[in-house]
């Protein structure tokens, strides 16, 4: 079982484990949310580039349901609609993810929970996060570029997809299948860019894929809660959630 733990003992492994099945519930049920509450929690205790590489694969998989949830004919015409940022995020995510061992943790943490907690906070507290897009293309192309400049360094990327989809008004069922597509082709180059960068080697691989039942499984039972709960109340304890996560995270990046 020692190959599976990136050199982590096995109390660790078996803590990222159960950190990974509520964090495939949460995505299962809202739709996003799975790698960022696996970094922050991760980041808690296990090295930088252990935590990084231990979402990459469950990332990937869990995205390839959400993706092709409404059939592939519909993924298809997400890909196509959605190009401009699906390029610019998959541009951005090569060109950090050759930073992840450059960039200080402190700066990594901070840089990640700050944006994530006015976030999550102003969704909170009711406030619109949709934008007025007198040009849409040009904001594609910018919101996609910011996810994948946090893409590569943290693996999360969701946060500006998010408020793009909230800006042109997407229904629920569309901003899942959008989120699942964009999530799914920038998990697949995180994937390549890391297994380059060196972050997804030898040691953090097995212990990546051990992460992906969890995974399945829990996000299994969040799309179970999806179909049946109320999502308004369950989407406000996720934000919540959120907020606390980012919160987490700014303070181990203050050594607090």
């Amino acid at each position: 079982m020692d190959w599976m733990m990136a050199g982590q003992g096995i109390s660790a492994f078996w803590v990222a484990m159960a950190i990974t099945l509520f964090s495939g519930f949460v995505k299962g049920a809202v739709g996003f949310a799975m790698p960022l509450i696996m970094i922050s929690a991760f980041s808690a205790f296990l090295p930088p580039e252990v935590a990084l590489s231990g979402l990459i694969l469950p990332t990937l998989v869990t995205n390839i349901s959400q993706a092709f949830r409404q059939g592939w004919q519909a993924a298809l015409g997400t890909l196509r609609l959605y190009w401009r940022m699906i390029a610019a995020t998959v541009i951005f995510i090569v060109i950090s993810a050759q930073f992840v061992g450059v960039i200080p943790q402190a700066v990594f943490l901070f840089g990640l929970g700050l944006p994530v907690v006015l976030f999550a906070g102003a969704q909170l507290l009711g406030r619109s996060l949709a934008l007025r897009l007198e040009h849409r293309t040009r904001a594609e192309w910018m919101l996609g570029a910011i996810g994948g400049l946090y893409g590569g360094i943290s693996g999360v990327w969701g946060p500006p997809v998010l408020v793009y989809l909230l800006s042109i008004g997407a229904d629920k069922r569309e901003s899942l299948r959008v989120q699942g597509v964009i999530f799914l082709i920038g998990a697949g180059v995180l994937l390549a860019a890391h297994l380059q960068s060196g972050v997804l080697n030898g040691q953090t691989l097995p212990f990546s894929a051990a992460l992906v039942l969890p995974a399945v499984l829990g996000m299994a039972l969040g799309q179970w809660v999806q179909d049946r709960l109320d999502q308004g109340r369950f989407r406000r304890w996720t934000q919540a959630l959120l907020v606390l996560t980012g919160l987490n995270l700014m303070r181990q990046a203050l050594g607090l």
